[in-house]
């Protein structure tokens, strides 16, 4: 019986599957944590989306920036999408609302109490703890599910506010916390977010820092889990365990046994280039 964290997906279904076998993965005994961003760029979304979903009390997800993409162009914003998106094929599927249902459904943030491990799958900014970012996740949670979930849609996208105060409110407060959740890799010391530095570290402007990084981060004590940054590939230091290893861009899919720490990889044979 184990529980092993994988990196982002990005519709490389194939990869994840080689993976589970190399890990011997037994739905039956084990669980499968993923960091998010299931969909999108790969080449094998829909069967990404329907394997994961198959896999019920299995799999354990968080939301990233491309299935948060996906449930909005669902919803009509094609403004929003991209040349390099993969996306139709679930759009086009018989099962489509099951799966966006399924998929609106899903956490920012995922919590053990036995393992005492959170995942997330971008970041958190430094005015959080633990218990703050579990509330704060929860508010977009229930925007997402609630019978309003088109009216926060509609105003996800942006990049302001760029940093934290107590009294937000309203579509601001929860587009901050999205963008913290699913889009953060480097802010400043005091926690302004600098959504558009996308390299490794130490390729970010002057002033700024891996989230993780600032000393004064409320969450220093908390153990993470994260993907997102595949510039950053596996980091398992300052209290954060970071796995997107660029799958999607050439790399490998990551695996990490929770109870021992060991890291499993299988590469992946696309080629895309990093930093999204």
């Amino acid at each position: 019986m184990a529980t092993y964290a994988i990196g982002d997906i990005q519709g490389c279904f194939k990869p994840l599957q080689a993976l589970l076998q190399q890990i011997e993965f037994d739905p039956q005994h084990d669980t499968l944590w993923f960091t998010g961003d299931l969909v999108n760029r790969g080449p094998q979304s829909l069967e990404t989306l329907r394997y994961i979903k198959g896999l019920g009390s299995a799999a354990i997800t968080v939301l990233g920036n491309h299935d948060l993409h996906l449930l909005a162009v669902s919803e009509g914003h094609e403004r929003f999408q991209h040349d390099s998106d993969t996306l139709n094929p679930i759009l086009q599927a018989p099962d489509r609302d099951e799966l966006l249902h399924w998929l609106r459904q899903q956490p920012l943030l995922h919590h053990d109490e036995q393992l005492q491990i959170s995942m997330i799958h971008a970041g958190l900014p430094p005015q959080w703890d633990l218990q703050q970012a579990r509330a704060v996740a929860n508010e977009v949670e229930s925007a997402l599910r609630s019978e309003h979930y088109l009216d926060f849609l509609n105003h996800m996208y942006g990049n302001l506010p760029d940093i934290w105060q107590d009294d937000l409110q309203g579509h601001q407060r929860l587009r901050f916390i999205v963008n913290c959740f699913t889009r953060l890799r480097f802010c400043s010391a005091q926690g302004k977010l600098a959504l558009s530095a996308k390299g490794a570290p130490g390729t970010q402007p002057k002033g700024l820092l891996p989230w993780f990084q600032i000393d004064a981060r409320a969450s220093r004590d908390a153990t993470i889990i994260f993907g997102h940054w595949s510039t950053l590939g596996l980091h398992l230091q300052d209290n954060v365990m970071s796995l997107d290893t660029g799958c999607l861009w050439g790399g490998e899919l990551t695996a990490l046994r929770l109870e021992d720490r060991e890291v499993f990889g299988f590469e992946c044979e696309e080629a895309m280039k990093p930093g999204v």
